[in-house]
């Protein structure tokens, strides 16, 4: 019976050890995709509500730092750098903290985001950005603290923060024109030395239409021909020979072979070697 009575007590101490209740967070987690442009930005914080209490001046002291949110660090990541308040952002991710005064707040992008609340100590050499923005009354009241991405153009978008009766928002800018540009000047100039190399190493080893896979590793190695690739000329080489072009493969061959040689690649050394013998060169 003893025993019987130890089981169950060690029974019940295991599964209140191993039960875990859940409850709603009382400030849940949101996460926010935006695409600006051509630059994708992600938002991640946690929404506290009001329930009852004054916010701004009271809750949120006037004039003392704030994490912009609940519990961890309030985030945004941008996968190009931007622009906020005239300062270059890099691509990365960065904690938001404001400090909100009656009729303005400063807002900063802090890039260590490793902090429970505001850090413990701050470092400047740390902000990216800080910008002082206006506020503006509502005529109602947002019962939980919200972060929109408002006015959105191809080249910008205005961070927006929303809470009580209060309205503020943080321009900042993408490099749209910059990336439209780059991608036209690339599609223009039509295919690059690796998109021919590409092709032509695909042909070969499907053993498809070799006639073409040798007009474009010669265009590869044409385009590359200031900055010769031992690699590209070692395909050049197999696919000449492939394509019955015994020559052509050989001075491929060799001039892999000298590459390679200055650039103390052994196995493309010994591969060229072991070609150029078999085609009768060495």
């Amino acid at each position: 019976m003893k025993k019987l009575l130890l089981f169950a007590f060690a029974l019940t101490l295991m599964f209140s050890i191993n039960a875990q209740i859940e409850t709603p967070a009382p400030s849940p987690l949101s996460k926010v995709e935006q695409q600006v442009g051509l630059t994708d930005v992600t938002l991640e914080y946690s929404r506290p509500s009001m329930k009852g209490r004054k916010i701004f001046g009271d809750l949120v002291p006037y004039g003392k730092m704030w994490r912009a949110g609940a519990n961890k660090n309030t985030t945004i990541t941008f996968s190009d750098d931007v622009t906020i308040g005239g300062n270059e952002v890099k691509a990365g991710s960065y904690a938001i903290f404001i400090t909100p005064n009656e009729k303005s707040w400063d807002v900063y992008f802090y890039s260590d985001t490793n902090n429970w609340g505001t850090p413990q100590e701050w470092d400047d050499s740390k902000v990216a950005a800080k910008v002082n923005v206006e506020t503006y009354q509502m005529p109602m009241e947002v019962e939980t603290w919200t972060m929109t991405f408002d006015s959105l153009t191809n080249n910008s978008a205005e961070l927006g923060f929303i809470w009580e009766n209060t309205y503020a928002g943080v321009k900042f800018e993408v490099p749209t024109a910059e990336k439209v540009s780059a991608s036209i000047a690339k599609v223009m100039s039509g295919p690059s030395a690796n998109d021919y190399y590409a092709a032509a190493v695909y042909n070969l080893s499907e053993g498809k239409d070799l006639d073409k896979a040798m007009m474009w590793i010669d265009k590869a190695v044409d385009l590359t021909k200031e900055q010769p690739r031992f690699w590209y000329l070692r395909q050049q080489s197999l696919i000449h020979a492939a394509n019955g072009d015994k020559d052509g493969a050989i001075a491929a061959a060799k001039k892999s072979l000298e590459g390679a040689q200055k650039a103390g690649n052994d196995d493309y050394v010994k591969m060229n070697k072991e070609s150029l013998k078999e085609w009768g060169a060495m």
